[in-house]
């Protein structure tokens, strides 16, 4: 298998991707060339009935990728050679006899910090820039035997750790809408590939909004399933407790047929949930939303807001309403110590995974060192970036003696009545309607001096992590500036059914699923 690689030492406008060459006898034709702006639905029913080959598929999406790619930077590593031998073997196969799997020869992307065997997993960090898997993730295993076709590995914020891309030791991913803008984080290039039209779908993983606030930021949609739902073996982990893997697709249909693809329990993983998966794309028939109660919780409409934001989701509230829920405005009382808390939890839980990043096992090794502890530290200083030295120190401090009590202990305690709030609210309400972000996408280097104020991009999300539920991110409206707006849909745990047919509902009642960033 031949890959474009990226390397985090090579300048950011030297890593332009080029487009896949044709051959000269060979002309683009009219389908090849819209194939890219299909949704995974319509272009796995396209695929089924023989109307467009894996070749032609994976032709486009190349040729799609090399003319935006130099401006989107979504991608890390790029599996060209694979991707299209892999196409030309399945039309091979498929031959006479057109039986295929419901995501054969469908184009994806992964996050970088999912494992692939043989394709580089490098978390876009220096520490594992050289890593390749020697196995898959549950997910990829899964998706590997329906004979799914992998593009590439997407951008993040270094070890899933930020909000906007900018961590990446590869360099920022850019917003399709506004190349100016982050796309948001850490999934950022698996949501800017999606809007962008360089995969048809994409798995990201989500531990305090890192799924929602990029699709929302890109204007796609993107899940969070409740955890446990999504197996997590051979997710490179940030906070254990908190982490989640997921969809990021183009609209809501996408996501639950691609979350029915991943979901399941899986004894690899000691936290994944025992439970039947349900048949998420049979739930969206149901169009209205009648006995469905919607609860509105004015803690996430306070001051800080932005009034462009409040507008579109306060809008989609009443859509909603329009479709037959039942708004009511609850209450969720601890919401204002949700980002103390999740900032004392996934530190800790940082501190404690990423420890095992030493220089001995396996990743990043540092030369001309003195003694054991010499090698430690200058492995770590080498490989780390700054975000992620600022975290593991936090949560090493959290963790320390005479320290854990008062900050580790104390935030768990926290969390429990952050877990009991939902499900008091719960009791009265099917589902819960909130902004996704405060703001609409914000400028590349606005925030990355003022980790602080990073950190509130994810206000609205944190909590649904804390609580280990799920939530849907999908588009709601448009600022003025034209950077989308995200509508958060949150649901009981193992509910994603009842959140998925209201989301369904709402989008197909509005077109804001339906505008695309026009990159050229």
């Amino acid at each position: 298998m031949k890959l474009v690689s990226l390397s985090p030492c090579t300048p950011v406008s030297l890593r332009a991707c080029s487009p896949v060459s044709l051959p000269a006898c060979r002309l683009v034709s009219i389908k090849t060339m819209s194939i890219h702006k299909l949704s995974l639905c319509d272009l796995q029913e396209k695929f089924t009935a023989g109307e467009v080959t894996a070749a032609e598929i994976v032709r486009a999406y190349f040729l799609r990728i090399g003319q935006v790619e130099t401006k989107i930077k979504a991608f890390v590593t790029q599996a060209k050679e694979s991707a299209s031998a892999q196409a030309e073997a399945l039309d091979q196969k498929l031959k006479g006899w057109r039986k295929t799997k419901p995501l054969t020869g469908m184009p994806l992307a992964i996050k970088d910090n999912v494992c692939t065997e043989g394709v580089p997993t490098t978390c876009s960090s220096r520490m594992l820039q050289n890593f390749v898997p020697p196995y898959d993730a549950t997910v990829v295993a899964k998706l590997r035997a329906q004979e799914y076709i992998l593009l590439g590995k997407t951008n993040l914020d270094e070890f899933a750790m930020g909000s906007s891309t900018e961590n990446s030791a590869f360099g920022p991913s850019r917003n399709p809408w506004n190349l100016h803008c982050v796309p948001g984080g850490s999934s950022g290039g698996s949501a800017a590939a999606v809007a962008a039209d360089e995969c048809v779908a994409a798995l990201g993983s989500d531990t305090g909004g890192s799924i929602r606030q990029p699709a929302a930021f890109c204007g796609v949609v993107g899940l969070k399933p409740t955890y446990g739902r999504v197996s997590r073996y051979g997710l490179v982990a940030f906070a254990s407790s908190l982490d989640q893997i997921g969809p990021i697709t183009k609209d809501v249909s996408d996501a639950a047929f691609l979350l029915g693809a991943i979901a399941g329990h899986d004894p690899m993983d000691s936290t994944s949930a025992d439970l039947p998966v349900p048949d998420y794309m049979k739930v969206l028939k149901k169009m209205d939303l009648k006995k469905l109660k919607v609860g509105v919780p004015m803690e996430f409409f306070a001051e800080g807001l932005d009034q462009e934001v409040e507008q579109a989701v306060r809008a989609a509230i009443e859509e909603l309403k329009n479709l037959g829920g039942e708004i009511k405005e609850i209450q969720l009382p601890r919401t204002d110590a949700a980002v103390a808390v999740y900032y004392v939890v996934a530190t800790a839980e940082a501190s404690s995974n990423l420890a095992r990043f030493d220089g001995v096992k396996f990743g990043l090794r540092a030369k001309e060192t003195k003694d054991l502890l010499d090698l430690y530290m200058k492995t770590r200083q080498e490989g780390f970036g700054p975000e992620v030295k600022r975290r593991i120190m936090l949560g090493t401090y959290a963790l320390s003696a005479g320290y854990y009590d008062a900050y580790y202990g104390k935030a768990q305690a926290v969390r429990t009545l952050i877990c009991q709030d939902f499900e008091a609210a719960f009791k009265d309400v099917d589902l819960i309607v909130t902004p996704v972000t405060p703001t609409p996408a914000f400028k590349l280097g606005e925030k990355s001096e003022d980790p602080l104020q990073m950190y509130l991009s994810d206000i609205f999300t944190i909590s649904v992590n804390l609580a280990g539920l799920p939530a849907i991110a999908l588009p709601c409206g448009f600022s003025k500036a034209g950077l989308p707006i995200g509508l958060q849909l949150i649901g009981r745990a193992f509910e994603e059914e009842t959140m998925l047919r209201a989301a369904h509902a709402y989008e197909q009642s509005t077109q804001w699923h339906l505008k695309r960033a026009m990159v050229r």
